[in-house]
Formats: structure tokens, sequence, C-alpha cells
């Protein structure tokens, strides 16, 4: 070390090389790990250089990639699946439990993170992340109109560090007729189905597979006595064309079970009420009489769980 400093002598002009208090003896003693130790001079409480309470780099990438959101042109095609997501969450036909113990992420899923119910559209090609795990890119669509593309593995921490982050189950099918009293429980009902006479061309196309589902504790006649002039019916007299009484039902669970099952064909239709106001009636499907009187003994009998309705084949499928 001393011949070095011979060397540069010639070139030290500020006297930078000058030994002034500095023991060269023991700094040539000192390890690597000591001389950076000095480098770095004592660590001062309150230095300005001293980074408290900051994020690492992969939390800030994650907390930016569910942060960097956009506006989902085709929500459009979204909206009837979270609106049914929030129906059946209220009916008890899904339920929000703490994400952790189950750590998947599928196409399908439903989540509840930053406060926002989201779903998980696609799931892209298995990728290998820096650290050597597997992760795939996502898309994933928001309650409030928006879409991120962040990685399964940003969302996973995101779900992991919102103390509110819920993963959304379903439950199967709760039981129609309890032995406990609830305020929605009717003591006697009937299911009714309904045929439109409405001349509207593609009511008129289709008529004999247009039904609407309902369920009612008085009486029929008196529920469709003004079914002409109630946008509800498609302002339009209407047949009734099977009933099936029931007794101790829930009337909303069983509604929201009509709406589960036959979602996919539920009928796609807005007209104008007779204030000129757009409506879209709900609880009018696409479905063949034959299917709605097999899904009502299911109900019946207790085989309604766990059962879909498959539009190509018009039956109702077992999917599980």
């Amino acid at each position: 070390m001393r011949e070095a400093r011979a060397l540069l002598a010639e070139f030290d002009h500020q006297g930078l090389m000058n030994e002034g208090d500095v023991n060269r003896d023991a700094l040539e003693l000192l390890s690597d790990d000591d001389l950076l130790a000095e480098i770095k001079g004592p660590q001062v409480e309150n230095d300005i250089r001293a980074l408290k309470h900051v994020s690492s780099y992969e939390e800030r990438r994650a907390a930016d990639e569910i942060a960097n959101r956009t506006r989902c042109k085709d929500f459009a095609q979204f909206t009837s699946l979270f609106d049914k997501g929030a129906s059946d969450l209220a009916s008890g036909f899904l339920e929000t439990r703490p994400y952790g113990r189950d750590t998947s992420i599928v196409v399908g899923d439903f989540f509840i993170v930053g406060g926002q119910m989201a779903y998980v559209a696609d799931v892209g090609e298995t990728i290998k992340a820096p650290n050597g795990d597997s992760d795939a890119r996502l898309r994933v669509i928001y309650s409030n109109g928006t879409e991120s593309n962040l990685l399964r593995r940003s969302l996973q921490r995101a779900l992991y560090k919102d103390d509110a982050g819920r993963r959304v189950v379903d439950v199967s099918a709760p039981n129609l007729f309890s032995s406990e009293w609830n305020d929605d429980d009717i003591s006697s009902g009937t299911i009714y189905i309904l045929r439109s006479q409405s001349t509207l061309p593609y009511i008129v196309e289709h008529r004999e597979l247009i039904h609407k589902i309902g369920v009612t504790g008085g009486s029929i006649a008196t529920r469709i006595a003004h079914a002409s002039r109630d946008a509800t019916y498609l302002l339009a007299d209407v047949e009734v064309v099977a009933t099936y009484k029931l007794s101790a039902i829930n009337r909303t669970k069983l509604e929201s079970l009509f709406h589960r099952i036959f979602a996919p064909v539920q009928l796609d239709l807005t007209i104008d009420d007779r204030f000129g106001n757009p409506v879209r009636p709900r609880e009018w499907f696409l479905v063949p009489l034959d299917v709605i009187d097999e899904f009502v003994q299911r109900i019946i009998d207790g085989t309604i769980t766990n059962v879909a309705y498959d539009p190509t084949s018009a039956t109702l499928i077992e999917t599980a």
C-alpha cells in the first residue's frame, strides 16, 4: 500500500493521500467487511439517507400492477356475471371466505380485493418468474368497469395483504325447505310458468320456448290480472301453462335459484313501459317446458344441488 502511494504521489495535488490522523497500518489489517463498515461510517438515527418504511421493489411492483387498471371496453359482456354474483351472495348461494387456504386462481374465479369484486376472465400461458416459480398473466375484470393484466402472483400478494381480501365460493343450493322460519318464507306457495301472448316478432317466433318462471304466496290470477299494462309481463296478456304447489319455501332463495341455473338463456329484451321508459323484464327464459318441470321435481326431491342448464343440449346436467 505504501509503494502504491509513492507511485501516485505526483498526481495527488490535493494531498488526499496525506496520512493525517489515519492509522494506515491499522487499516491494512482490516478485513474487507471492516473496511466497508468504515467507509459507510456510523448509522445515524435521523440520517436523511436512511430509508425507513419503504416497500421493497417486489411489493411496489405488485401494488403498481393492482393500481394500473384501464377501462374495460367490453364490460357489458360481464355485467350479468357481476349482477348474478351480487344476487347469489345476498341469497346465500355464494359466500366469501378469507383468502389463503386455497391459493389457486383459475378462469371464472371471483374475488373481493381492494373493495371491488374481481372476476378472472382469462389466464395466459405459464411463464417462469425471476425466482424460478411458475406464474401467468391474467385478465381481471373489476365490478367498477375497469380491468388489469396483472400477474397471478401479484393478485395473490394483493389478496394476502388486503385484510378484507376474500375468495367468493359456491356453497351449492341452500335448503329451500328449511325447518327454521325466516322472514322470506311463505307457509305455502305456487311456482307458476307463464307464456306470453305478446305480438312482438321475436316473441311470436319463439313463443313455445319463452317462459316466465315465478313464485307467489297468493293468487296467480290476481298476480297476472293487469299483465297487459305491466312491462314485467311484456305489456301483454299471459297464459298459465304450469303450476306447482309447494310449502314452507324461501321465496328469495327459490327465485335466485331460477336465475342461477337458467342465466345462460335469460331473455335479453328491452321494451318501453306505458310511460316510454325502457324496461328489461326479468324471469323470462328460453327454456323448454319439460326442462322446467324437471327443474321443479329436482327441487322437491332435493337433487337440484350441482345442476346447471346446458343450452346446447337443452337439458339439465350435473356439474360435479
